[in-house]
C-alpha cells in the first residue's frame, strides 16, 4: 500500500500555529466577554452588536480589537469615557494563552485534539467569570457541554483514547453518568450534613421575597438554589413584614416550597407573590455543592471522561480547602462563604488537562 502524502498544513512551522492559536484565542476571548456579561442577564450573545453599556455606543470594528483596543483606550469607552472592567482585558489574555498552551502541549498529535480542548477551557472560562459574579453557570454551558462534548467525543473518539465513534461515546456516556451521579450524592450527603446556614445581617435589614428569589443586601438568590428539596425551610424572625395585603410584628417566620407559616397563619407559597421583612439574621438551607455544580461535572465528564470526574472532584475540595485556610490566615473569614465552587472544579479540570500523563504515570508508581 503507497504511503499517503502528507498534509500541506504540516509542512507549516510548528509555531506559526502557535501565533495564530494565541490570536485566535484572544478573539474568542472577546466573544466570551459577551457571554460572561449577557448569559446570566438572560439576554442574546448575538444581537445587539458589541456595545458599551452605559451609553449603549455600538463600538465600530477597528474600537473592537481584543487586547489592544482596551491598553489604546487605557480601559475606558472611547464615546463617553466610562471605565470597562478589566475583566474584559483578562479574559481575552486568558483566552489567549490557554488557547496557545493547549497548541503547545498537544498540537504533536495534530489539530483535532487542541481544537476539542480549545472548546471545552472556553466553556471554563465562561463558566468561572459567571460564577464568580453571580454564582450561577447557566445551562448553556453546563447542559450544552454535555451535548458537545458527547458529540465530539463520538467524531473524534481518539480525544478518549478510542478508535471508533462507539469508543468515544462510550467514554463521554461514561463520563456524564459518573460526573452527574458522583457530583449529585455529595449534594445530597452535603444537605444532610450541612442543611442550615445561619446568616447574620445589620440591624434592621430588608429583606424582599420575590415570585423567583430572595433579595438580601449581598445579592438575589434564587429559589431553585435554595430549595433543592421540598423540606428545606427558610426561617426568621421579623420585626416587620409587610404583604400586599396584610402586615405583622415581632414574628416568626418559616418558609419552603410547599408551605409559608408566618406566626400562626399559614399560606400556600404560590399565592404570595411579594413579601418584605425587617430582620437582622435568616437562617438559609444550603448545600455542599449547587446543582449547576453536577452539571458542570458532568459536561466536564463528557470531554474528559471519568477519571478526570474523580481527579476534579478530589483536587477541587483540596483548592477549596487551601483557599479557604488562606482566608482564615489572613482574617478574611466571611470572603469564604461568597466564593462559589465552580471555579475550583474548572482549575482542576485544567490541572488534570495539561498534566494527566504525568498524574497517571504517579499514580502508576511508573
Amino acid at each position: 500500500m503507497p504511503t499517503p502524502e502528507p498534509s500541506p498544513l504540516a509542512a507549516v512551522p510548528f509555531h506559526f500555529w502557535s501565533f495564530w492559536f494565541f490570536v485566535f484565542g484572544s478573539i474568542v476571548g472577546s466573544f466570551l466577554n459577551v457571554c460572561v456579561h449577557r448569559m446570566p442577564l438572560g439576554q442574546s450573545i448575538v444581537s445587539p452588536p458589541s456595545h458599551c453599556p452605559h451609553c449603549k455606543y455600538s463600538i465600530p470594528f477597528y474600537l473592537n480589537v481584543p487586547l489592544v483596543t482596551w491598553l489604546w483606550l487605557r480601559g475606558k469607552c472611547a464615546n463617553c469615557s466610562a471605565p470597562i472592567s478589566p475583566r474584559y482585558f483578562a479574559v481575552e489574555l486568558l483566552t489567549g494563552l490557554m488557547f496557545l498552551a493547549t497548541w503547545l502541549h498537544f498540537g504533536a498529535k495534530g489539530f483535532a485534539s487542541p481544537i476539542i480542548y480549545c472548546v471545552l477551557l472556553a466553556g471554563l472560562i465562561v463558566a468561572t467569570f459567571i460564577d464568580f459574579e453571580h454564582f450561577i453557570i447557566p445551562d448553556e454551558i453546563t447542559i450544552g457541554g454535555m451535548v458537545v462534548g458527547a458529540v465530539l467525543s463520538g467524531i473524534f473518539p481518539e480525544i478518549h483514547g478510542g478508535h471508533k465513534a462507539a469508543d468515544g461515546l462510550k467514554a463521554a456516556g461514561l463520563g456524564i453518568v459518573v460526573g452527574g451521579g458522583l457530583v449529585y450524592g455529595i449534594l445530597r450527603m452535603g444537605k444532610l450534613l450541612f442543611g442550615q446556614h445561619r446568616v447574620p445581617l445589620a440591624d434592621n435589614t430588608h429583606i424582599i421575597f420575590t415570585e423567583n428569589e430572595l433579595l438580601l443586601p449581598e445579592g438575589p438568590v434564587r429559589y431553585e438554589e435554595l430549595f433543592y428539596r421540598r423540606s428545606d425551610t427558610v426561617a426568621f424572625h421579623a420585626a416587620r413584614l409587610e404583604m400586599v395585603d396584610r402586615s405583622y410584628r415581632n414574628v416568626d417566620v418559616w418558609l419552603s416550597p410547599a408551605r409559608l407559616r408566618i406566626g400562626a397563619d399559614e399560606f400556600d407559597p404560590s399565592t404570595v407573590h411579594h413579601m418584605e421583612a425587617v430582620t437582622n439574621v435568616i437562617v438559609l438551607p444550603r448545600e455542599a455543592m449547587g446543582f449547576g455544580d453536577v452539571k458542570f461535572m458532568a459536561a466536564i465528564g463528557a470531554f474528559l471522561g471519568w477519571p478526570a470526574v474523580l481527579f476534579s472532584l478530589m483536587v477541587s475540595a483540596l483548592i477549596g480547602s487551601v483557599v479557604g485556610v488562606t482566608l482564615i490566615v489572613c482574617k478574611r473569614r466571611e470572603w469564604s462563604s461568597r466564593l462559589p465552587y465552580g471555579p475550583y472544579i474548572a482549575l482542576a479540570a485544567v490541572i488534570w488537562l495539561f498534566a494527566r500523563g504525568s498524574i497517571v504515570s504517579w499514580m502508576m508508581g511508573r
